[in-house]
């Protein structure tokens, strides 16, 4: 029945047949406040092609033509294939062992990485990793043309792998189904895993002070005068079917002395062990990798001037702290396949000094998520999650190339949301499930012109909740800085300038700003 004629019965007559519909008295349709618990999932190193780009009514592989797919060399020529991926697809010891000679002259188009009449690889297997860098990721991008991605790749063909799945193969696939599935969210910034974390909590980039005077004077990168591209060794091959790109440098900083590429936290756990008779909570900052602590404003010192309360839960956190300290953290930062292979540049509160060890922020913010996330699930099924939380997985359990699979991550968050589904605060949660960064992976979306730093190459995210709307694909612009945008509307929080400046830099660019998330719910705006 049409709605204008249901308002304007009267009202004893129109509650009979839908009070809602008028959108007055009644039962209403609830509000942004009726969210009172934010959890954010962080995976690691997917583009949106590369896992869900056969997924129904999203813009995939069904929407690129040959034409729009070519890969073109390092001189802006088609290849006539691609080129091999370099060290093989898979590792010793890996089910199926895939060497380099068997990706020899793979056709110049996207490939199923598990397809049964090629590769043959699974979910369950781990394929090698793939550059994730800053300047390599707008190489790749290539001014929105993604024609790139293998000319200045060190992993060949590779980057133009993807999985053939659906929702029997891929556990998230069918809570995607269930619920809003993100297909135009794209990474916060260019490259890898450090400064997308970082983009998380602050939309800002971390800054080294005077780096070329410090020991991290030779880390940082040579670019040409566009500040965009590396310069070329005199000894790079011409062209990407004969090997990788050789860089002058490909450092962690800019000429400015912004940290871009991965740097280690000053604190504990990090990946720079103590100064030798130094404190035994600090990383030795005379390692070139180690990163002063930060002061910018992040989403946390937010929170707590609006007394909303919040938590970083790091997976295997306490575990690695106990093992930095005691000296045995080799045994937790594993490798390749071992476990939980904690990774301390996916940490980002831990790089900021008012979090430093000691202070109380850090003793009630900065949390142990347990391993295998067992900490974070008391806390989820007791139904204490403050308002706002933020996961990050274990290594072993992320989809991170290199070092694990998708299979063993996909299904631990899988399980947490349906932990998350039964809690006590479940009515009212708000639950965003995505990946920090492409991990290399091709994607054919060209990211709309942002700022300096980003947005970067798109990736898959997963907006889940009673509010959220059902079996649908959000089409709407965002990136990882929508998640504080989301956070930041719901609770009248004040705006981070990087947030301020992403959205002049797009307008500036012709691009609209980006959401905030508001519209993948079913709510009263």
């Amino acid at each position: 029945m049409d709605k204008r004629l249901i308002c304007a019965m009267p009202v004893a007559i129109a509650a009979l047949v839908s009070l809602y519909a008028c959108g007055g008295s009644g039962v209403t349709q609830p509000d942004l406040t009726s969210i009172k618990t934010v959890v954010v999932i962080y995976a690691e190193n997917r583009s949106f092609d590369n896992l869900y780009g056969n997924f129904p009514s999203a813009n995939g592989l069904a929407n690129v033509t040959a034409a729009s797919a070519k890969q073109v060399d390092r001189d802006g020529s088609t290849l006539a294939t691609l080129p091999s991926v370099w060290n093989g697809l898979t590792q010793t010891g890996v089910t199926p062992v895939v060497t380099q000679a068997m990706t020899a002259n793979l056709p110049n188009s996207p490939f199923a990485i598990d397809d049964p009449n090629g590769f043959n690889t699974p979910i369950s297997a781990t394929t090698r990793d793939l550059y994730h860098r800053f300047y390599e990721n707008q190489m790749q991008i290539d001014g929105g043309k993604n024609d790139k991605f293998a000319a200045w790749a060190d992993s060949g063909g590779l980057v133009m792998g993807h999985y053939t799945l659906n929702a029997d193969k891929l556990p998230l696939w069918k809570i995607a189904q269930q619920y809003t599935l993100a297909d135009n969210f794209f990474m916060g910034a260019f490259g890898g895993s450090f400064l997308n974390h970082q983009w998380l909590v602050c939309a800002c980039t971390p800054t080294y002070p005077n780096a070329n005077t410090s020991p991290a004077a030779g880390s940082i990168s040579a670019v040409e005068s566009d500040g965009v591209t590396l310069k070329l060794a005199v000894n790079s091959p011409a062209s990407s079917l004969n090997g990788p790109p050789k860089y002058v440098l490909s450092g962690n900083l800019t000429p400015d002395f912004y940290a871009i590429n991965t740097m280690q936290p000053p604190y504990q756990p990090s990946g720079n062990k103590a100064a030798a008779g130094g404190d035994a909570n600090l990383a030795d900052p005379t390692s070139a990798t180690t990163l002063p602590p930060q002061t910018q404003q992040h989403i946390g010192d937010l929170l707590n001037n609006a007394h909303v309360s919040w938590a970083w839960y790091g997976g295997a956190w306490g575990a690695a702290l106990s093992s930095a300290q005691n000296g045995t953290s080799g045994v937790i930062y594993g490798s390749n396949l071992t476990a939980p292979n904690f990774q301390p540049h996916h940490q980002p509160f831990n790089y900021f000094a008012d979090l430093a060890p000691g202070t109380a922020n850090r003793a009630q913010h900065l949390l142990d998520g347990g391993l295998a996330g067992s900490e974070f699930i008391k806390a989820i099924d007791t139904g204490t999650l403050p308002q706002v939380s933020f996961y990050k997985p274990q290594g072993n359990l992320n989809e991170h190339a290199g070092y694990t699979d998708v299979a063993s991550g996909d299904q631990h968050i899988a399980d947490l949301i349906s932990h998350l589904q039964k809690s006590p605060q479940w009515n009212n949660m708000l639950v965003v499930v995505t990946y920090d960064e492409n991990g290399g992976f091709w994607d054919h979306v060209a990211p709309p012109k942002g700022d300096r730093w980003g947005p970067g190459t798109r990736i898959p995210a997963l907006i889940i909740s009673p509010f959220a709307k059902k079996g649908y694909v959000d089409h709407t612009q965002y990136d990882t800085t929508s998640i504080l945008r989301f956070i930041t509307h719901r609770f009248s929080l004040p705006t981070l300038p990087g947030l301020a400046a992403r959205d002049a830099a797009l307008a500036s660019n012709g691009a609209a700003p980006m959401g905030d998330l508001t519209a993948a719910l079913d709510i009263r705006h």
